[in-house]
């Protein structure tokens, strides 16, 4: 009796870490998958619909969605760094560093961000945007809104870029930063 509890206690504590394991390792191949550009890989990760929430933004995806989510951030070429991950019961804490083209311009480059990842049927379903250690949202703000400005006032063209959350959106962006930073060059 004593050594079938044993066994018992063996076999869950077992289960338990292979669960973690699995979690830890699911979260990894994520940040793989995005920096290898290979959203088949991200979608096998994920549930059905996925949530990012970032303060008081809820956003709430779908597959179809979220690969357009996953277009507009490829357009500014990121990259992902895991810089730590832990496990509690129920997720996954990531503080994950990104490089970016878009961060560049922003001056937050790279942001350090730590993430809560939740789990449903063992796959990514909501990523929480905990803080970013890093960010100085002064200057964030500061450099965008002279972007949004210049690029309204000199190529309304591409005004809207910055609520544009499509692939078209984020090739505007980019477009509006060049210009811009052309102008300013030219100024000096």
């Amino acid at each position: 009796m004593k050594n079938l509890f044993l066994l018992s206690f063996v076999l869950l504590l077992t289960v338990n870490c292979n669960r973690k394991n699995s979690r830890i390792n699911s979260v990894t191949q994520y940040y793989k998958a995005l920096n290898n550009s290979d959203y088949n890989q991200v979608k096998s990760l994920i549930t059905d619909s996925i949530t990012i929430v970032e303060g008081d933004y809820i956003m709430p995806y779908s597959h179809e969605t979220f690969h357009e989510h996953f277009k507009w951030d490829s357009i500014f070429q990121p990259t992902y760094k895991l810089i730590a991950l832990s496990e509690t019961n129920d997720h996954v804490v990531a503080t994950v560093a990104v490089n970016s083209l878009r961060f560049e311009f922003l001056k937050n480059n790279p942001l350090t961000c730590r993430h809560k990842i939740f789990f449903k049927s063992g796959k990514l379903t909501k990523f929480e945007n905990m803080d970013c250690i890093d960010a100085d949202w002064t200057i964030w703000e500061k450099e965008r809104d002279a972007l949004v400005r210049w690029t309204s006032t000199h190529h309304p063209e591409l005004d809207g870029f910055i609520h544009d959350l499509t692939m078209n959106g984020a090739i505007n962006y980019l477009k509006a930063i060049a210009l811009y930073k052309e102008n300013k060059s030219a100024l000096r």
